[in-house]
């Protein structure tokens, strides 16, 4: 594994180029093959010794997708209030929980993820600032394997898919940007406050409830709406939603907003773990 010499990876450098607004994509597309040969390397250590190997990553979000099918077609009454029955209301949630997990899944691990890969920060000349694109690339792999899921469900259950769903991915970028940012301010606070680390897993499961992944945004009383839009998952689960299971396309507005907001989480995050480095080694 070959590292690209760049004169800005020893730990603790800061500069004023790395204020700038599009600095963290930079880095993750300057790095991008070794932050591909990482992330393969943890995909494959992840099934490495079961029978099944990396198979498990298709068969795991088949099984959960046949019991959404179960439980709302079978055992639950309550239907998607928009349009659609049980079976929908299955896809729809699916749909959901994928991007959910995707934030999930690398925000979750992000305090403890400098602690785990102590040997980059403390002994080896590395650009550290990557560690949380390695992640996200391990759970976008994860959603595009359930993605293919859904897709079967959908031409399974509904027939066929939409052509918009080709534009599902233009739609998580905003989503891609946010993650990173909080991944990166909250792997420098995990570096300094071990109890972080227990505070996301409690307030991940509350974003989950508070998200529109069991219920659309129409339900939630017109007066709460607005507390709604704080939360930064609401629109990304609407507009993936609305291209993938309907058919419709999201306002350009609402996107550029999302887009804005998420690119600058991503530049605080990114500029706030630049600053923070400096006393990485001396802590850990």
């Amino acid at each position: 594994m070959k590292l690209q010499s760049q004169p800005n990876l020893q730990p603790g450098h800061f500069s004023r180029k790395n204020l700038l607004p599009w600095r963290f994509i930079e880095r993750g597309w300057f790095h991008r093959q070794l932050i591909f040969q990482l992330a393969r390397q943890d995909i494959l250590s992840r099934y490495k010794g079961s029978i099944l190997g990396i198979v498990w990553s298709l068969v795991f979000p088949l099984l959960m997708l046949a019991v959404y099918t179960f439980v709302f077609q079978v055992i639950f009454t309550g239907r998607w209030q928009e349009n659609g029955g049980e079976i929908e209301f299955a896809l729809v949630l699916f749909s959901g929980l994928i991007v959910y997990n995707l934030f999930a899944e690398s925000v979750g691990t992000a305090c403890g993820l400098l602690i785990n890969y102590r040997t980059f920060v403390t002994k080896v000349i590395f650009p550290i600032e990557i560690l949380p694109w390695i992640t996200l690339t391990n759970a976008i792999f994860h959603a595009l394997v359930s993605s293919f899921v859904l897709a079967l469900g959908l031409i399974w259950f509904q027939g066929g898919i939409h052509p918009t769903i080709l534009l599902a991915p233009i739609a998580m970028i905003p989503l891609v940007f946010m993650t990173l940012g909080f991944m990166w301010i909250l792997a420098s606070l995990g570096v300094y406050f071990r109890d972080f680390g227990q505070l996301v897993g409690v307030l991940l499961v509350l974003l989950m409830f508070m998200s529109p992944i069991f219920y659309p945004l129409s339900a939630v009383p017109e007066s709460l709406r607005p507390y709604m839009a704080i939360n930064p998952l609401s629109t990304v689960l609407e507009q993936t939603r609305a291209l993938v299971i309907y058919g419709t396309l999201p306002h350009i507005s609402a996107f550029l907003v999302s887009f804005c907001a998420g690119t600058a989480i991503g530049w605080v995050g990114f500029s706030f773990f630049q600053w923070t480095r400096n006393g990485f080694a001396d802590v850990i």
